[in-house]
């Protein structure tokens, strides 16, 4: 089976992160990184920053699909504005999903969204755009995650949470059941 081409937006170490989860899914053949334009043809773990941001119209010519792989922590400002610049351009921003976690056919999961490893996605969950889904991540049952939020490593999201639009839920945050989690949470809370 021939494998659909990627380009990755993003060369630092959550890049290397989501590398080996496509690497594992094994859906897509990574053609190059898009990253600052002083970092054009450096080598992530085997492919080169073809490119930067400016050059993403030429790319989209020759691949369609895309993802963004710079982190989240202190801001996703440049996370949604590269989903946007993305979208505009038309790029398919398609849905990545370790084959070495579990998420339920009865949840959901919208564009640009990626689940790391290890991550349990538990029935009628609801993930949105342009997040990242940690590797641990327990999500139960009923969670709804909005656009554009980090859920950290070994996190852990109740039944019928309800995540909020740009949420950084910090590595070890643990979240009451059917509460509203909202802004910067930091690693290792227990959010009531």
């Amino acid at each position: 089976m021939k494998k659909e081409k990627i380009v990755l937006v993003g060369g630092g170490g959550h890049c290397r992160s989501v590398i080996d989860v496509i690497e594992q899914e094994n859906r897509y053949d990574i053609i190059g990184i898009v990253d600052k334009k002083e970092f054009i043809g450096n080598d992530v773990l085997g492919y080169k920053i073809i490119a930067c941001d400016d050059e993403l119209e030429t790319i989209y010519k020759s691949c369609q699909n895309a993802l963004i792989t710079v982190g989240q922590i202190a801001s996703n400002k440049i996370r949604v504005n590269l989903f946007d610049k993305l979208k505009e351009i038309g790029f398919n921003l398609p849905v990545i999903i370790s084959p070495l976690s579990y998420v339920s056919k009865h949840s959901s999961i919208d564009e640009g969204s990626i689940v790391m490893h290890q991550v349990l996605i538990n029935v009628n969950a609801k993930i949105g755009k342009n997040c990242i889904i940690n590797s641990k991540a327990l999500i139960e049952h009923d969670v709804i995650i909005e656009d554009n939020c980090h859920i950290s490593t070994a996190s852990v999201l109740n039944g019928g949470v309800v995540v909020k639009e740009n949420t950084f839920f910090g590595s070890n945050a643990t979240s009451k059941e059917y509460i509203e989690v909202n802004g910067f949470i930091k690693a290792g809370s227990l959010v009531k």
